[in-house]
């Protein structure tokens, strides 16, 4: 049975029952018998969102609060906290993601990589980086992609039964990250 790149690059084991669930970064353990949560992290970014996504969150809770305006205060104060609550949960869960190089591994979302799976990385600059997201993009990439980051590092995949070419990551500092990923390769070995 084939399995999508997504697939392959994820590394399920049972969770432990201190575990919140499964694809947690911490319930898969290592090749030495620690987990990634528990290991050394030598790379830990959250891509949280941009401070103005957060004003328009508020600017939703505002429209809310106006469409319901005909039927009162109530519903009016309703519709803002309701509204704006909706579009700070939506901003929180797509600014969560996180990209970890922990032990043996690089986390990246909800995909677990072990570094020996991995060869060369290349810092891409913001057009170099756009390219990749577009007309130079494989489908068959994994992707952990945020459009108001503008760097990103495209890590290639050797491991020949795994069918997806690169990881492209999204990063603030995809120099600092490289960095990692070369510096974790000989205890990965």
């Amino acid at each position: 049975m084939e399995r999508s790149p997504s697939q392959n690059l994820r590394q399920s084991a049972p969770s432990s029952p201190a575990s919140p669930s499964p694809s947690a970064a911490g319930a898969s353990p290592a090749s030495g018998g620690a987990s990634p949560a528990r290991a050394v992290v030598s790379y830990d970014e959250r891509l949280s969102a941009p401070w103005h996504w957060w004003l328009y969150s508020l600017l939703l809770g505002v429209a809310a609060a106006l469409v319901v305006y005909p039927f009162g205060a109530l519903p009016m104060l309703g519709g803002l906290v309701l509204g704006g609550a909706a579009a700070a949960i939506v901003v929180s869960s797509y600014g969560s993601a996180r990209i970890r190089v922990a032990g043996d591994s690089l986390l990246a979302g909800e995909a677990r990589v072990p570094l020996r799976a991995l060869g060369a990385a290349e810092v891409l600059d913001p057009a170099e980086a756009r390219a990749w997201r577009s007309h130079k993009a494989d489908p068959r990439a994994f992707m952990l992609l945020r459009a108001y980051v503008p760097r990103a590092l495209r890590v290639e995949v050797v491991d020949p039964q795994d069918p997806t070419p690169y990881l492209y990551l999204s990063t603030r500092e995809p120099e600092r990250l490289a960095a990692a990923i070369e510096a974790a390769r000989p205890a990965a070995r």
